[in-house]
C-alpha cells in the first residue's frame, strides 16, 4: 500500500473538503483497508460525467487498497433527496426504482473494480425498522438542527412546504453510515449536511465517526451550469463515442484540468503534469482538449472506438465533411405548411426531422446561419422550399446534427401500389 503521503495526495486530488483531514490521516495510519461509502438514489436510469465524479473517486479509493461500500437507496429513493430542492420532489414506484438500480449497477461497475466493491441496498436495514425504532432514531436530531440546512431554511422562510418525511432523509442517509460501519463518507459539496449528519449519528451510536469528503459539482459542456440533462449541457455514459468526443472538444479551456481530474482514470501524477504544462504555456490548450476527449471515450468504449470517434470529428470540424453514416430519416409533408406557390415550410421539415424540438427554433437556426444544403448554408429568411429540394439531399443543423430526408409519402404510395 502507498505511504499515507501519498494517498492523502490522490484523495486530496479534485476533493472540495476534507472533514477533517487529520482524522482521515489517522484512519490511514492504521494500516488496514478503510470503508469509503457513497449512497446513490436511483431516481433516473441513465448516468453522465457528473454523476461519474464519486464513483471515479471511490475507484481512486480502491486502487490504493481500500473497499469501497456502494449503497443503492431503494428506500431513501421513496423519501426523495430535498438537497437543493425548493419543492418536494415525487415519489417513485417500486418498479422504477428497481429499474434505475438495475441500470445505475450496471453502468457503476464501468467504472469501478467489482472485487473491492460491497454493493448493498438500504432497504436492508431502513424496512426493518419498526416505528418504536424510528422514534429512538429521530430522538437523535433536534428540528433546529435539521432546520439548518440552506434549503430547508429557504423553504421555511419563504414559507413553502416541507413534508415531514423530508426531515427524515438525512436521518435514514446518516444511518446508513452506522449501518455499514463507514470510515469515509463521499458526495458532492450539495451533500455536506447529510454527510455530517453521518458522522454526529456514529458518534452518538459511540461508533468512530466517519471522515466526510465532499467533491465538486462538474459543470457541464457550457462551462457555466452543473451538468444536467435539464439543461442539455450533459455527456452521458452511454451516448455514442462520437457524440462523447464532440461534447467534450466543446467545454470551455478553462475545464480541461477539472475534467482530467474529475472525469478521467488518468493517474493523479499525470494530471499534475498536465495542469503544469498547461500553466507555463508548454501545452497548447486544443491538443490537451483532444487528448482528454480521446481519455473520456475510451473508458466507456475502448480505445478504438476513440480513435473512429476522432477521426469522425476531424471528418466533420477540420475538412467540413458530412459524417459518413448521416441518419436517413422518413418525414411526411402531411401537416408540414404549403404556400400558394406550393412551396413547404423549412422550418416545419426541420422540426419533423426531430433535430429541433420547434419550428421557431428551426428558424432561429436557419436565421443565425447554422443551417447547411448539400454544404451550402441556407440564407437567412429563407423559410420556403420547393417540394423537390427537400428530399434526397444532406441537411446540417447547428455543428452536430446531420439527417438525409427520405420521403415517407412516396413510402407509403409504393406500399399501397
Amino acid at each position: 500500500m502507498r505511504s499515507i503521503e501519498d494517498q492523502l495526495h490522490v484523495i486530496e486530488s479534485g476533493a472540495s473538503a476534507i472533514h477533517t483531514r487529520d482524522a482521515l490521516r489517522e484512519k490511514l495510519a492504521t494500516g488496514r483497508a478503510l470503508r469509503v461509502k457513497l449512497g446513490v438514489d436511483p431516481t433516473a436510469p441513465d448516468l453522465h460525467l457528473g454523476h461519474a465524479v464519486p464513483l471515479r473517486k471511490l475507484r481512486q479509493f480502491q486502487d490504493i487498497g481500500h473497499q469501497v461500500v456502494l449503497i443503492i437507496g431503494d428506500f431513501t429513493a421513496f423519501i426523495g433527496d430535498p438537497s437543493g430542492r425548493n419543492a418536494t420532489r415525487p415519489a417513485l414506484s417500486r418498479e422504477e426504482i428497481d429499474a434505475n438500480a438495475n441500470t445505475y449497477v450496471e453502468q457503476a461497475f464501468k467504472i469501478l473494480d467489482p472485487d473491492r466493491t460491497e454493493l448493498v441496498r438500504n432497504s436492508d436495514w431502513l424496512d426493518a425498522l419498526g416505528f418504536a425504532d424510528l422514534l429512538r432514531l429521530t430522538s437523535r436530531f433536534t428540528i433546529a438542527r435539521i432546520l439548518e440546512r440552506d434549503d430547508f431554511a429557504k423553504r421555511y422562510a419563504a414559507q413553502q412546504p416541507i413534508s415531514l418525511h423530508e426531515f427524515l432523509y438525512p436521518v435514514a442517509q446518516a444511518y446508513d453510515s452506522v449501518a455499514v460501519r463507514a470510515d469515509v463518507e463521499i458526495g458532492g459539496t450539495d451533500q455536506l449536511f447529510n454527510l455530517l449528519a453521518g458522522r454526529e449519528l456514529m458518534e452518538k451510536h459511540g461508533m468512530e465517526p466517519q471522515v466526510c469528503l465532499t467533491l465538486p459539482l462538474l459543470e457541464g459542456t457550457d462551462g457555466v451550469q452543473k451538468m444536467s440533462k435539464s439543461y442539455g449541457n450533459y455527456v452521458g455514459l452511454t451516448d455514442p463515442a462520437g457524440e462523447v468526443f464532440g461534447k467534450v472538444m466543446s467545454i470551455p479551456d478553462g475545464l480541461i484540468v477539472k475534467y482530467f481530474r474529475l472525469a478521467t482514470g488518468l493517474p493523479v501524477e499525470e494530471v499534475d503534469a498536465i495542469e503544469a504544462g498547461l500553466a507555463a504555456d508548454d501545452g497548447r490548450p486544443d491538443l490537451v482538449k483532444r487528448r482528454l476527449a480521446r481519455e473520456i471515450v475510451a473508458l466507456y468504449n475502448g480505445a478504438e472506438a476513440a480513435t473512429s470517434a476522432e477521426e469522425a470529428f476531424d471528418r466533420v470540424f477540420k475538412r467540413h465533411e458530412a459524417p459518413a453514416d448521416v441518419p436517413e430519416i422518413p418525414i411526411s409533408l402531411d401537416g408540414i405548411q404549403q404556400n400558394a406557390e406550393g412551396q413547404r415550410y423549412l422550418p416545419g421539415f426541420i422540426t419533423s426531422s426531430g433535430t429541433v424540438v420547434s419550428a421557431s427554433m428551426a428558424r432561429n437556426a436557419i436565421d443565425g446561419g447554422a443551417v447547411r444544403k448539400d454544404g451550402v448554408k441556407v440564407d437567412v429568411g429563407s423559410y420556403w422550399v420547393d417540394e423537390k429540394e427537400l428530399f434526397g439531399s444532406t441537411w446540417q443543423v447547428g455543428k452536430r446534427k446531420w439527417f438525409r430526408a427520405l420521403n415517407d409519402d412516396a413510402e407509403e404510395h409504393d406500399k399501397k401500389t
